[in-house]
């Protein structure tokens, strides 16, 4: 049982990982017709629409009271701050310089999952991640060599680095609030308070949608109803059942994604660097892994 549970987390996760790749490519996409409070509105309306619906569905409810502190806390800082601020950080910097500084999070992760959390560090896990970081940073160099002619500003590089800290934030807070409300409910009530704090940004949502083209617009749907209620929900699945720094370190794999799916939706051949880089990546995911597999097939074979 506990093996099968495992396996399913590790489904979930990757699920997670891959539609948070394609966000990259409908993100260039809406991008270009939304201001970054609208688009971030637009797509946490889209995924509480869904995520609202299913839950009526399956009757789950509200979530306990001593789920909200950490639903609150998540809603804030990683639907609401970490969406609207990553908007805004990837207009002021190149894809490349992006994508270095944003990897900075799960490394966060790690270390508040230690300080508040109190989940170890275990040297798999850190040498994993290390050999990650180094693969983000190798695919973000070949990437702002190229047709974005490295554009950076200080303000970019700030806002990217602030949606790191949001987004590392938010999902220390979420883990425990995982130990009281099912996954379904941590996410749908989590993207009710980002959809909240994003209300500001209405009117631009509104004047943006009459002007916007129907494939910014459905690409902006899409980031609603896929990476966002589905791919959170996933998440939560998946880290309800691993530790805050395992999480993070499996989102490692979303650059290699990112690089194959341009390469397929966008037409944008990879480097020898990015590729190679993208190796590093996946490699570091299954390095910071490795150990869980291990400890999941020891305590099956003790169980029986």
């Amino acid at each position: 049982m506990q093996k099968q549970s495992s396996r399913l987390a590790l489904v979930a996760a990757g699920v997670t990982v891959v539609l948070w790749a394609s966000a990259f490519v409908s993100i260039r996409s809406a991008g270009a017709a939304y201001s970054p409070g609208a688009l971030a509105l637009g797509r946490l309306l889209a995924g509480a629409l869904v995520l609202g619906v299913v839950l009526l569905v399956r009757r789950e409810g509200l979530p306990p009271r001593a789920a909200w502190p950490g639903i609150v806390t998540s809603g804030l800082l990683w639907f609401g701050v970490y969406m609207v601020v990553l908007n805004w950080g990837e207009q002021e910097v190149d894809a490349g310089t992006a994508a270095m500084v944003v990897n900075t999070g799960p490394i966060l992760i790690a270390l508040l999952g230690a300080r508040f959390l109190k989940e170890s560090l275990p040297p798999r896990l850190l040498a994993g991640m290390a050999v990650s970081f180094a693969g983000a940073v190798t695919v973000g160099l070949s990437m702002s060599g190229g047709d974005s002619g490295g554009h950076t500003s200080m303000l970019g590089v700030v806002l990217c680095l602030v949606a790191a800290m949001a987004y590392a934030g938010g999902v220390v807070a979420q883990k425990p609030a995982l130990a009281h409300g099912s996954a379904l409910q941590v996410t749908t009530f989590g993207c009710l308070v980002g959809a909240a704090a994003c209300l500001p940004f209405a009117g631009q949502l509104v004047e943006e949608a009459g002007r916007a083209p129907l494939p910014a617009t459905l690409n902006m749907v899409y980031l609603g109803v896929f990476p966002t209620a589905l791919a959170f929900t996933t998440w939560a699945y998946a880290l309800a059942r691993t530790t805050a720094g395992r999480m993070g370190a499996t989102t490692y794999a979303v650059p290699a994604l990112v690089v194959v799916l341009a390469w397929v939706f966008l037409g944008e051949l990879p480097g020898l660097l990015t590729l190679a880089g993208g190796a590093l990546c996946l490699a570091g995911v299954a390095v910071s892994r490795s150990r869980a597999r291990a400890a999941a097939t020891a305590g099956t074979a003790e169980s029986t």
